[in-house]
Parts: structure tokens; C-alpha cells; sequence
């Protein structure tokens, strides 16, 4: 079995525990210097950088979450000047502002390893292939995959997503080996293969590394049947560091996390207490090694489980069990974070229908899909056609430019969606992920 770092992917727990220590203290120093937010929240909490000592003084500090990013917007918590920061992404976060990541060049220099460990994971080497069809720009996942596939001198497609009959003809004739992309999106590129008569023969895929939502045992084994490829997860989040926070193995027995820079937690998402090994809770990162954007205790929301054990490929690094689910309202929709709360922004700055909405989520051909209801007043749902219709696109479209995704709204009559004495329920998710 090769490795891309094997010093840190093989390390015994002990001297993991002792470089995750002293990165640590480095960085809840440097936090506490230069973030006045980090500040405040260890002094309310009674505590100063010289009493984390250990690992064990982790569960002492402050949670950190999305408000803490909305609150200081867009650069407040950086812990470096913006002279050192040399690329900002940014995913969408709870108001229609976006959650802004800054990474130094030692930070690029950092999610290039990791994404290069992930790669490797999946097989690939120099001469390897990669297409990538993950979305390039603000979304971390391209260029993320992109520069890792670089790092480890393989051949990059930069294709980005969309325009499927140009990724089939690209992979066929360009030899693609590994594609990275939504496992959804890699169902539909399979129907659409058998659509235009390409068989899995006239390819030369051979492992596929796919992330940004979630997806179940059964949909790998759809996806490595139809493709005829090895089909790894791949997770992660922008504010952490984008794609490579973690990976699949070829044992496919979860996803191993790069845990020399992101030291994980699970905790129990109404107490914050911290979770034994192999529990199911909520997956918190600490991150050791980041410049720019060093986050502490940062509430992913994702529920997960973690295995200390060594693996069976080797790696002694921990095991993260595939994301099942939330603990929050938030919808992952073809890889884009989406809150009810956005949508209900949205329809209250139009300010032409009743307060009253909900979201259905189904997956459709094996991609996701969001119909957005929206109550009217009784008296334009009796007006004429044509301005109901330039309401539902013009809703339509206000949810494109802010969210980036494409939705079908239908307009309803009045007490069409079922009303709650408790919180109201603004979501129905019909799609089936078991994991």
C-alpha cells in the first residue's frame, strides 16, 4: 500500500497526540492574540492560552459556529492582515451573506497536502487523469481538487460542473481516470453514458472521489456498478479548509481524517458535552495548522461517530463514520448550503405573498431538486394567470441570484400549507440517504 505522507498518515497515537498538543497551544495563542471575538469568548469563560496544556483542555474552550462568522463579516477573524491573505472563498451562509475563508500561502500550501493524501487514496498518481467537475470560483471544491491533482503530477481537466454531454465526450476522449464530482452528479453522468451509447468499455475510469452532500452505501454501490470504478467519500467544509478534510480508503470503513491539522470532536448537540469513541453526535473541528482563518471547537452540525482503531490500509489516522445527517435546519442541495431561513428572507423582501411557505427536497435521476410553496393572498390567487406567473418567476430567479441554485416555485392559496401550534415545520426531504 503507498501513502502520500506516511509520516503523518502511519503515525502511533502517541506522537500524533504530541504534535496535535503543541500545534494546539500555538494556535489558541495566536487566536488570543490577534481575534478580539476569541478573546472575549476565553475571558468570559474564565480562561487565558496558558491553560490548554493538553488535549484534554480542549473541552475547556468556547464552541465556535456560522454566527460567530455572520457577526464578524466579512474578515474578523482572521488572524493575519489582509497583505498575507492570497485567495478568499466563500460558501453561503444564513443571510444571504456568504461565510468568507482566507488562506495565507502556507494555508494553500496545507490544503494542497491534504487534498493530495485524499487523491492518493483514490489511486491517483502522475499518471493519472482527473477531471473535475466540482463548480470552480467562490465554492472551495474545484480548485481544491485542482491543486491537489496538480501537487501530486497527475493531469488536470479543469472542466467544472454542468454541460454533461461535454464531460462524457472529454472523459472518452481524453482518457479520464479519475473524476471528482457530487455523487449525484456521477449517477447522472451514467444515465446519460448509456443515453448516448457510451459503454463503460470505452472508458478508462478507474476511481471516482466524490463529496459536497451526502450519500448512502447503496448509492456507492449504484454509482461503482454503472461507472466500473472504485467510488470514495470525500468531506469536507469551507471553513475548516474545503475538499480533504477527510477521505475514504480503499476498505471504505469511513473516512479518515487529517487529524495532524484538524483535531476532531463529537459532541452531544444539545449539551455540548463531549462524546466517547464510536458515539453518534455532532463532528466539531479545531484546526492547528491554518494562518489566515484558524477556527476553535467549530460546530459542523454534521452528525458523524469516530474510530481510534487502526484501519486495515494502514493509516493510523481517526475515522470519521459517513455524515448521516444534522443537527441544524440546514439543506445541502446539489453541494449548496441552503437555511429556510434564506428562502423566508427572500419572499419578505419581495413582499407580494403570505408568510407562509415550505420547501420540498426530492432527488429526481439521482439529482436533487428543491420546489419552493409560497402562499398568496386569497385575492391574487384569484387574480388573473399572467401575474401569478410573474410572481413565481420572479421569485424564481431572486432565489438564483442570491442562493445559486434553481428551484420550481408554485403559489398556493391560503391555508394550503398545514399550520403548527409549535415551530413551524418548513421542510419535507423525500430523498432516502441511509447510510
Amino acid at each position: 500500500m503507498q501513502y502520500w505522507n506516511s509520516t503523518y498518515e502511519c503515525m502511533s497515537r502517541d506522537e500524533m497526540t504530541s504534535i496535535q498538543t503543541e500545534r494546539l497551544k500555538r494556535t489558541i495563542e495566536k487566536v488570543y492574540q490577534n481575534v478580539p471575538i476569541y478573546r472575549d469568548k476565553m475571558q468570559k469563560a474564565g480562561i487565558e492560552p496558558g491553560d490548554i496544556k493538553s488535549l484534554d483542555d480542549l473541552k475547556k474552550l468556547p464552541f465556535t459556529d456560522k454566527q460567530d462568522l455572520r457577526y464578524t463579516y466579512p474578515f474578523g477573524m482572521f488572524t493575519v492582515p489582509m497583505s498575507e491573505i492570497v485567495r478568499i472563498h466563500a460558501s453561503s451562509g444564513t443571510t444571504g451573506k456568504p461565510t468568507v475563508v482566507g488562506y495565507t500561502r502556507k494555508d494553500l500550501e496545507t490544503w494542497v497536502e491534504v487534498v493530495a493524501r485524499s487523491l492518493y487514496s483514490a489511486g491517483a498518481n502522475k499518471k493519472s487523469i482527473v477531471q473535475v467537475a466540482y463548480g470552480y470560483g467562490l465554492f472551495t471544491g474545484g480548485l481544491g481538487i485542482h491543486y491537489g491533482a496538480e501537487k501530486i503530477g497527475a493531469t488536470v481537466i479543469p472542466v467544472s460542473g454542468g454541460n454533461t454531454k461535454r464531460q462524457l465526450q472529454i472523459m472518452k476522449d481524453f482518457g479520464t481516470t479519475i473524476l471528482a464530482c457530487t455523487p449525484s452528479y456521477a449517477l447522472y453522468l451514467a444515465e446519460e453514458m448509456e443515453e448516448m451509447g457510451i459503454k463503460r468499455s470505452d472508458l478508462k475510469l478507474e476511481a471516482g472521489i466524490f463529496g459536497a452532500e451526502s450519500w448512502s452505501e447503496n448509492m456507492r454501490k449504484e454509482i461503482e456498478e454503472r461507472l466500473g470504478i472504485m467510488a470514495l467519500d470525500i468531506y469536507g467544509l469551507s471553513e475548516i479548509i474545503g475538499p480533504g478534510v477527510s477521505v475514504d480508503c480503499y476498505c471504505k470503513c469511513g473516512l479518515h481524517i487529517q487529524e495532524d491539522h484538524f483535531i476532531p470532536e463529537i459532541i452531544d448537540p444539545d449539551t455540548g458535552e463531549v462524546l466517547p469513541p464510536g458515539t453518534k453526535g455532532e463532528l466539531v473541528f479545531t484546526t492547528i495548522t491554518k494562518e489566515g482563518l484558524p477556527l476553535i471547537r467549530y460546530r459542523t452540525h454534521d452528525i458523524s461517530s469516530l474510530n481510534y482503531e487502526k484501519c486495515e490500509c494502514g493509516r493510523t489516522l481517526v475515522r470519521m463514520s459517513k455524515v448521516t445527517g444534522r443537527s441544524d435546519d440546514m439543506l445541502i442541495i446539489r453541494g449548496v448550503n441552503v437555511f429556510p431561513s434564506q428562502i423566508e428572507s427572500i419572499l419578505l423582501e419581495i413582499g407580494e405573498t403570505a408568510p407562509h411557505y415550505l420547501l420540498i427536497v426530492d432527488r429526481v435521476d439521482n439529482l436533487d431538486t428543491l420546489e419552493i410553496w409560497v402562499e398568496v393572498s386569497r385575492d391574487l390567487f384569484k387574480d388573473e394567470v399572467k401575474k401569478m406567473e410573474d410572481l413565481e418567476r420572479k421569485i424564481k430567479k431572486e432565489i438564483s441570484s442570491v442562493l445559486g441554485i434553481n428551484a420550481k416555485v408554485k403559489l398556493v392559496e391560503p391555508k394550503t400549507i398545514e399550520r403548527s401550534e409549535g415551530k413551524a415545520k418548513r421542510v419535507i426531504d423525500r430523498r432516502k440517504i441511509q447510510v
